[in-house]
């Protein structure tokens, strides 16, 4: 399936998972009356359980932009006069170019054509352009501008601006504005440019003497979107205070207004972001533009007949009371960048963009194990891949306590075992509605207790190790720093392992670490059960995540072998195997 070069984005796929490891255990529970029945046993089993900016940057980045500055400067220059004409009599391009960006506006619409990012590479290793060309070719280019009147609209966006720079604007801070005027109609678009990622924008419409409601908009999703997948990554983001949503295609509807207030609102897809930042938040409103173009199937084949459908997305932002002034982040969503992005006046959460950088249901965890990560790239190895290799062999051997602690907890679960089956043997005949039920459960508890037996003991380290796992997994989906780095034969570690070897290492591995496992407790004939369904399961599943995740995974296992060998030359080890082995041979009897 060519299509979904980045499948591990695939909208829902961490609920999925999450979904999956749920139903894996109720399907273990649910075998249980299944065994008992016809593999009747002697013992019970245990309970189943956001690249650092240059100090220009960060200085500018920090201090607060007014861009109440350009308007302004608007004044002091001085809108035409309706009945007066200002306008272009051909179409001319400005160049905006800094370190991180090269803008290429034309005065035709004053609109955005090409939005290059200095800084990142597309699919072919060219330098990435921000602007989707098929989808803006049908619905419009940054910077364009949306009214509810769609002749309008048309007419605002073809017009032939007069433009105050022509050429190439390097020496920044700058100005460009463009100005158009008619009998009927007055625009002007201006914006300023500086040494970051961020611009201030400023637009005004007057129509016969009247104010129009004309919004600033990035109305065609991003021109990293090339597959399926990727177009359905596109979400429309907004915060106020300490509220965040993420909508989704699904929740989105074309020409939808959502009322503010809004500190930023904008359209992200997985790795970039082009946001508002409203200059009177409570005033602000946004326009959700939702289309559709028709895409090659294998992004490998541009040229191909064999199309399928995708979502794009787009929004408008600005006041609909006057002149919309604000400032727009056009970037990487990488976390070092945009928490040097000021938001002013954000209550109760970080005054910044950092909240653009989404690390799943465990950011808790996914955060702090990226800076770690990103550490371990910047001070000890220069590689993403042997990053991920040293954390994970970090992380296993600091989890080798649980490990201990849970066959421990096994093995004193099957030390208590005949004790418990004798208490349940004498309480059989009655009826679980029977309330001397619960004086049977009374007595295990407290024999439990006087032999210190905890039920959850021998879960602990699976529960321990599942939120590192899904926090890996939001951690690789959404760090940037991960696209398109390369490790052995791995071109992306965000993307899925083309050969499929690190998902098939995942498979072996579980299914060693399985049959090394002593589990003294179980049923052997369910622990064969257990010993192929998960490891076949949980395979299934890597097949289509992120190579880094993968690597984690297998690397993981890998160590789990290695300790559980060392674990089953132990004293404790082998009394659970020869307590294990036991209880098989008293079942072929």
């Amino acid at each position: 399936m060519p299509e979904y070069q980045n499948p591990n984005q695939d909208p829902g796929m961490e609920r999925r998972l999450l979904i999956v490891f749920a139903l894996t255990f109720l399907v273990i529970i649910a075998f249980q009356p299944l065994l008992k029945k016809y593999f009747p046993q002697t013992a019970t089993p245990p309970a189943q359980t956001q690249q650092v900016q240059n100090q220009n940057q960060a200085q500018s980045s920090n201090q607060p932009i007014a861009t109440s500055n350009i308007a302004a400067a608007q004044t002091r220059s001085g809108v035409p006069a309706s009945g007066t004409s200002k306008q272009a009599n051909a179409e001319s391009e400005t160049i905006v170019e800094n370190d991180f960006y090269r803008i290429t506006f034309t005065n035709r619409g004053a609109q955005v054509k090409s939005w290059i990012l200095k800084k990142f590479d597309d699919d072919k290793g060219q330098p990435l352009d921000l602007v989707n060309h098929p989808a803006t070719e049908k619905y419009g280019y940054p910077l364009s501008l949306f009214t509810y009147d769609e002749t309008l609209r048309n007419k605002l966006n073809s017009l032939l601006y007069a433009n105050s720079t022509p050429g190439t604007l390097k020496a920044l801070p700058g100005d460009l504005t463009f100005e158009y005027s008619d009998q009927d109609i007055t625009v002007r678009k201006s914006f300023h440019f500086d040494q970051t990622y961020v611009i201030q924008v400023v637009t005004s419409v007057v129509s016969k003497g009247s104010q129009v409601e004309a919004l600033p908009m990035w109305p065609a999703g991003f021109g990293d979107q090339i597959s399926s997948a990727f177009y359905a990554s596109g979400k429309i983001e907004y915060q106020y205070n300490d509220n965040i949503e993420r909508l989704a295609i699904k929740k989105i509807t074309g020409g939808a207004t959502l009322q503010g207030p809004f500190h930023w609102i904008g359209l992200t897809d997985q790795y970039f972001a082009a946001v508002f930042i409203p200059q009177d938040p409570q005033n602000a409103v946004a326009v959700t533009l939702h289309n559709a173009i028709e895409i090659p199937k294998d992004p490998q084949k541009p040229n191909s007949q064999d199309t399928v459908k995708a979502d794009v997305l787009g929004v408008a932002v600005g006041n609909p009371k006057g002149p919309s002034e604000e400032r727009m982040y056009v970037g990487p969503k990488s976390l070092q960048v945009v928490e040097s992005v000021p938001v002013p006046g954000i209550r109760n959460a970080d005054p910044d963009l950092r909240s653009l950088v989404n690390f799943g249901f465990f950011h808790i965890i996914a955060r702090p194990l990226f800076v770690w990560l990103k550490w371990t790239y910047d001070h000890v190895v220069h590689n993403w891949g042997w990053a991920i290799a040293i954390q994970t062999l970090i992380i296993n051997i600091a989890l080798l306590p649980l490990r201990i602690s849970s066959m421990k907890s096994a093995l004193k679960m099957q030390k208590v075992q005949p004790q418990m089956n004798s208490i349940k043997d004498k309480y059989k005949k009655y009826t679980m509605r029977d309330p001397r039920k619960a004086e049977m459960n009374q007595e295990i508890a407290a024999l439990m207790k006087r032999e210190g037996v905890s039920p959850a003991g021998g879960c602990l380290p699976l529960l321990i190790q599942m939120p590192f796992l899904f926090a890996y997994y939001g951690m690789l989906g959404a760090a940037l720093d991960l696209r398109h780095a390369r490790w052995l034969w791995i071109g992306d570690l965000s993307s899925r392992d083309p050969y499929f070897i690190l998902p098939i290492a995942v498979i072996i591995t579980m299914l060693f670490t399985q049959r090394m496992t002593p589990q003294a407790g179980m049923d052997p004939q369910q622990q064969k059960m257990m010993n192929l369904m998960m490891p076949v399961m949980m395979g299934f599943m890597s097949f289509n995540l992120a190579a880094g995740l993968c690597l984690y995974w297998s690397e993981g296992s890998l160590i789990g072998i290695v300790q559980q060998y060392v674990m089953n030359k132990t004293k404790l080890g082998r009394e659970m195997r020869e307590m294990a082995l036991k209880r098989a041979r008293k079942k072929e009897k």
